[in-house]
Order: C-alpha cells, then sequence, then structure tokens
C-alpha cells in the first residue's frame, strides 16, 4: 500500500464515520476559544470546559481580562495544569491584544504566536477552527495515531509530523482532520492500552500489524 493509498483509506473512514468530528472545547467567540485552548495545554478538554465558564463570566472580553491581576484569576484556573504559568499567559495574552491587535484575536498563525501563551499548536487550532484554515495543530494524540497508523515516518518532532500530515491530507480537510485524530486519539487509539478490538483501521495500521507478530 502506497503512502497515498494509506491517506486515502484513512480519509474515506472518517469521512463516513466522524463527517461532522469538531473541537470539544466549548467556547462562543474567538476569544473565549483562544483562552480555552491555552488552558488545555496539557489538560483534558473536560477540566477545561468546567473551569471556563467562572472566567468568560468574570471576564468577557479581552479588555476585562487584561484588568485582572493574578490573585483574581488563579483562583477560577487553580485546578488546571499549570495554573501559575496560565494566569500569567493569559492576563498577558489580553493586554498584548489590546495593545497590538485592537482587542481582536488576529487569525494569522504569525501573528498568534506573538502572543503569550500561544504556541504553533495552539494557533494552529484557533485559526483552523474559527477560520477552517489548512493548519494541522499537532498534539500527543495526533502525534501518536498519526505515527501508528502510517501517516507519518520517522518524525520525531510535531512540526515533522505537522509537514508530513498536510502534505498528503486535502487542503480542505485538514481542518477537520485534527479533530478526528485527536478524538481517535482520545477515545479509541488510547496511549496506554489502544481499544484496537473497537478499531476499523486495523487492516491497515502498522501498530495493530506489529503488535499481532
Amino acid at each position: 500500500m502506497t503512502k497515498k493509498e494509506r491517506y486515502h483509506f484513512i480519509i474515506d473512514y472518517f469521512q463516513q464515520h466522524a463527517p461532522n468530528a469538531e473541537t470539544e472545547l466549548i467556547y462562543d467567540s474567538p476569544y473565549e476559544l483562544l483562552v480555552a485552548v491555552i488552558l488545555s495545554a496539557q489538560c483534558t478538554d473536560v477540566r477545561v470546559n468546567q473551569t471556563t465558564p467562572a472566567i468568560f463570566r468574570r471576564y468577557p472580553n479581552p479588555q476585562k481580562l487584561a484588568k485582572a491581576t493574578f490573585d483574581e484569576l488563579f483562583p477560577l484556573i487553580k485546578s488546571i495544569s499549570y495554573p501559575n504559568n496560565k494566569t500569567k499567559h493569559l492576563i498577558g495574552m489580553a493586554n498584548m491584544l489590546l495593545e497590538k491587535f485592537n482587542g481582536e484575536v488576529p487569525m494569522t498563525v504569525d501573528e498568534l504566536i506573538q502572543l503569550p501563551g500561544v504556541g504553533r499548536k495552539t494557533a494552529n487550532v484557533v485559526t483552523s477552527v474559527i477560520d477552517k484554515q489548512p493548519n494541522m495543530a499537532v498534539d500527543t494524540h495526533v502525534f501518536r495515531v498519526s505515527a501508528r497508523l502510517g501517516l507519518t515516518t520517522n518524525a520525531t518532532t510535531p512540526l515533522a509530523a505537522e509537514k508530513q500530515l498536510i502534505q498528503y491530507i486535502p487542503e480542505e480537510l485538514v481542518h477537520k482532520a485534527h479533530h478526528w485524530l485527536i478524538l481517535h486519539g482520545r477515545y479509541t487509539c488510547l496511549a496506554r492500552n489502544p481499544k484496537c478490538g473497537e478499531c476499523g483501521l486495523t487492516e491497515i495500521c502498522k501498530y495493530y500489524k506489529q503488535k499481532e507478530k
């Protein structure tokens, strides 16, 4: 099976079985999504969704968040991983939005990564979810699943995996493919005990074939 055929098989499978895949983060605006994605680093979406309502009530926009003090914001975030850093990042992010972007969330990766707490993965999530840009966010789930399925080969960094994935996924599907891979990794292709018996991709999965030897 060629790499192109492998991609075609996997894309066809997800288009049939997860045609409406989307982020599980709950948000109502680009600002709210940006806050949620910053908080989601090394933290579950479930925990983030439990935390953000109180933040959004108190700080519904960058203008309000920029005025927050560390001691005011921290208690709302303390149940999230790395709360100290994320509290500082959120306040810094809101201030830079006001100072540099007129209070609007920019929609290019290059602009977004200037914001405190925003790396390439976060920028790719925001631009692909809000604007459907063909940007592939590679988190631990995407990195693991794409390697197991044989979509990536010898990719040692998220950026290397991203470059391989966007090379073969049609541009108009890249924003959706991120959710296919992340949700597959979250619920089926688990890190420690993958549910291969429930997976419809075992016939072309390199990891499964190796495991079965």
